[in-house]
């Protein structure tokens, strides 16, 4: 790394980043004027901008979380989450904490098998729901379901954007995933319901006349439009089975995400402006603006260069090596998204396991998958589902500060790392 611009691009991409956790301007115009600066001193350019997915802005993101927005605001007309949100509380008697678990295990579950992101847009809206029905502060479930996507999400290889990364350039397969990484996500996803007991308790506040007035109700009156509730769940079941026939089909998961969008839109009776309002325009253009920035340290090289100062100092051992990844990918990925992150070490990753004559089971990819899922979990911008959660909140004017959020989540990263590093240690080492 030489050259001013590297230090300016680092200068810039620090000082947005302080903009964001202060919150003095509102985080998608710091993440715009970011990107803009970086252009302006020529970090980057419009090439790699827009046209380069692994230094600019990742389309494919962008348009799964367009194609997915757009389905679930006219799902949102047919009174399907109020009718979630009802059966959700009546099964769990109205328990605040009941409730949370019910709603972790359905969100850690959903990542595994759709994708981290998909699974909250779907989840929030009841969330919100479930909890202005029993009065009850959203935002400490909110950010629990969050916890529980990325967990969740670790287990395959379509539960969370970097596992496919890892795994087209590693070669590994969705039974690998399952094999190696499910297990652990299981523990954790059990850890995680601890955690919140403990992090949340204050907040479990059960009001007896609330939860009593909702089990008098009947979660089938909340369907509002039965017709577009079956067009829109029978167009969800088709996105659902491309996503997973990805391997067969051959169809990204953002092309698959806007042909169910432009067929819902086409066969429903929704007005295209009233499904285009629901969409998060601000989460899409912050999303822009960080991979426009992050782009710019790549070409500037300052992630490269920090991802071999990483690969010199693990050299050959092949234990230190993991833990050291596992570490270094869970810090990284908490300041800069784990999309380009895992992008950037996925070709270095490779290096080293070929320097290793293979490593034992794949141990260094599953140390940089677990690192960087689990990683995201630490701020409010580590991981794609985080940003779209906080934008989902706000829209709903229930926001949720950096702080808030990252002084949970760097208490749930900790534990869950230090126990993803005792796992990959006795899997991989010890019992070996």
């Amino acid at each position: 790394m030489s050259g001013w611009q590297s230090w300016a691009a680092i200068a810039v991409f620090l000082g947005t980043y302080a903009l964001i956790i202060s919150e003095r301007i509102h985080r998608v115009a710091a993440a715009l004027g970011g990107a803009g600066l970086m252009l302006a001193i020529g970090a980057t350019d419009d090439v790699s901008a827009f046209y380069l997915q692994d230094r600019g802005i990742d389309w494919n993101v962008i348009f799964l979380l367009l194609g997915m927005m757009m389905i679930v605001g006219v799902l949102k007309k047919t009174g399907m989450f109020e009718y979630l949100a009802i059966w959700a509380v009546k099964r769990a008697r109205g328990k605040p904490f009941r409730v949370m678990v019910m709603l972790i295990v359905i969100t850690a579950v959903a990542s595994a098998l759709l994708d981290n992101v998909t699974t909250v847009l779907l989840i929030a809206p009841v969330t919100l729901l479930v909890c202005e029905r029993l009065g009850l502060p959203a935002a400490p479930f909110l950010i629990a379901e969050v916890f529980a996507s990325n967990v969740g999400g670790t287990a395959t290889l379509v539960g969370d954007p970097p596992n496919i990364i890892i795994a087209s350039r590693a070669g590994l397969t969705f039974n690998d995933f399952l094999v190696h990484l499910a297990p652990l996500s299981a523990v954790l996803t059990v850890v995680l319901i601890a955690l919140c007991r403990f992090l949340f308790r204050k907040h479990f506040v059960y009001d007896e006349d609330r939860a009593a007035e909702i089990m008098t109700l009947e979660e089938r009156e909340a369907i509002r439009d039965p017709r577009l509730l079956v067009q829109g769940l029978a167009v969800l079941a088709l996105v659902v089975a491309g996503f997973v026939l990805h391997p067969v089909l051959h169809y990204e998961p953002s092309v698959v995400a806007l042909l169910g969008a432009g067929l819902l839109v086409a066969i429903s009776t929704v007005e295209t402006n009233d499904v285009l309002a629901e969409v998060e325009w601000p989460t899409l253009a912050f999303f822009a603006g960080l991979f426009i920035m992050i782009g710019g340290l790549i070409d500037t090289g300052v992630i490269g260069e920090v991802s071999k100062s990483l690969a010199d100092a693990i050299g050959d051992r092949e234990l230190g090596g993991s833990m050291l990844m596992l570490g270094a990918s869970a810090v990284l990925s908490g300041v800069v998204d784990n999309i380009p992150y895992v992008a950037t070490m996925a070709p270095i990753t490779d290096d080293l396991v070929k320097a290793m004559n293979g490593g034992a089971d794949h141990v260094m990819w599953w140390s940089l998958a677990v690192g960087a899922d689990l990683g995201g979990n630490a701020t409010a911008i580590g991981a794609s589902a985080n940003v779209v959660v906080l934008g989902i909140a706000e829209r709903n004017r229930t926001p949720i500060t950096f702080w808030q959020f990252t002084k949970y989540g760097l208490v749930v990263t900790a534990v869950t790392v230090a126990l993803s590093a005792l796992y990959i240690w006795l899997r991989y080492f010890a019992l070996t």
